[in-house]
């Protein structure tokens, strides 16, 4: 499912646990994300937590790299947050 995530947009963890099929298991969906490989081609940057904002560490290496693949896909932010017109 997160393969299907178009450039531009993004999906919430319980989002795509929903869409394959495993409701209320978006904590799986992200320890899945947590654990791919650093050279993986999966779009682990377009999954977000349901407030819309990236969930790992503000200021951090990984956060920063999150918001930088997204904002180079024409991603915007409000402060902290995701616009709600990305939303897949």
């Amino acid at each position: 499912m997160v393969a299907a995530i178009p450039k531009g947009s993004v999906a919430t963890y319980g989002q795509v646990a929903n869409l394959a099929g495993m409701p209320s298991h978006a904590r799986l969906v992200g320890r899945t994300l947590s654990e791919l490989p650093k050279d993986t081609k999966l779009p682990w940057h377009r999954v977000i937590n349901a407030s819309m904002r990236i969930s790992l560490r503000s200021g951090s290496t990984g956060h920063n790299l999150q918001r930088s693949r997204l904002e180079g896909e024409g991603v915007e932010f409000i402060g902290e947050r995701v616009a709600s017109a990305h939303r897949w």
